[in-house]
């Protein structure tokens, strides 16, 4: 790192693939502190290594976002090691059906448990240094689906929604701390998660989409929806009758 230069310290969950891992590369680049976190420890220090060979200091964290005490002692080994935090990433997600007629809830309940309560375990350990400092921002990576009624994916959508609606109450309460917070919302991106849709219109790349976030996290947008064709598909549909919504949606499901 450069000598005399203050680097950014940016903690990230869900580093291990997709969009977690790209943010990881991108910050890398920038000669950012970084905490990694996640389960799968084996691809984690893959990625970790990758950071390193861009200059940056790297930290691994093994962690499951479910177990509010791993993202504690996490939270804490990271700001001893940097003496502060910038920037703190929610991105630990899972998609999935919700297998609505398997009379089981377990399938749902992991989605919403990983998704929502996933994110409060993993930010509110840094709150009080966020405070204490004045400074610093907090990132969620929600996801369009919160705008948009997705069959069999209830939970996944619902889990996202009160994501954004956590978010924007917080705003509000931290406003006056020196505090920014920001809630990513893409649309299809290319990753794991989306594997099965790459032929969906309006999908981009990793490539394309991580300086677009980066960006969108510089300056504290307060919710970024991704790419430009989704916020339009977005209005569209709140302006559109219910039925019509769901008939189209139907239609298109029966197709797929």
């Amino acid at each position: 790192m450069n000598e005399g230069k203050i680097e950014k310290k940016i903690f990230i969950t869900g580093a291990s693939s997709g969009i977690g891992k790209s943010l990881a590369k991108y910050y890398a680049q920038q000669k950012a502190f970084l905490g990694l976190a996640a389960r799968r420890v084996d691809l984690l220090n893959v990625v970790a290594d990758e950071c390193r060979r861009s200059g940056s200091k790297v930290y691994v964290f093994q962690i499951d976002v479910r177990r509010s005490d791993d993202c504690a002692q996490a939270a804490r080994e990271f700001i001893g090691l940097a003496g502060g935090i910038d920037i703190v990433i929610a991105n630990s997600g899972v998609g999935g059906d919700d297998k609505l007629l398997s009379g089981n809830s377990e399938q749902i309940n992991n989605i919403l448990s990983t998704n929502l309560l996933g994110v409060t375990n993993t930010i509110y350990p840094f709150i009080p240094t966020l405070i204490k400092q004045r400074s610093g921002t907090i990132v969620g990576i929600s996801s369009v689906a919160g705008f948009l009624s997705v069959p069999t994916h209830g939970g996944y959508a619902a889990s996202k929604v009160a994501m954004r609606r956590m978010f924007d109450s917080w705003r509000i309460t931290m406003e006056d701390d020196g505090i920014r917070l920001v809630t990513i919302c893409p649309g299809f991106i290319d990753t794991p998660m989306t594997e099965k849709l790459r032929s969906t219109p309006f999908i981009k790349s990793l490539e394309e989409a991580t300086p677009a976030f980066a960006k969108a996290i510089k300056k504290g947008v307060p919710t970024f929806i991704y790419p430009w064709q989704m916020r339009w598909l977005i209005k569209l549909v709140n302006i559109l009758p219910r039925s019509l919504v769901d008939l189209i949606i139907s239609r298109m499901k029966a197709a797929s």
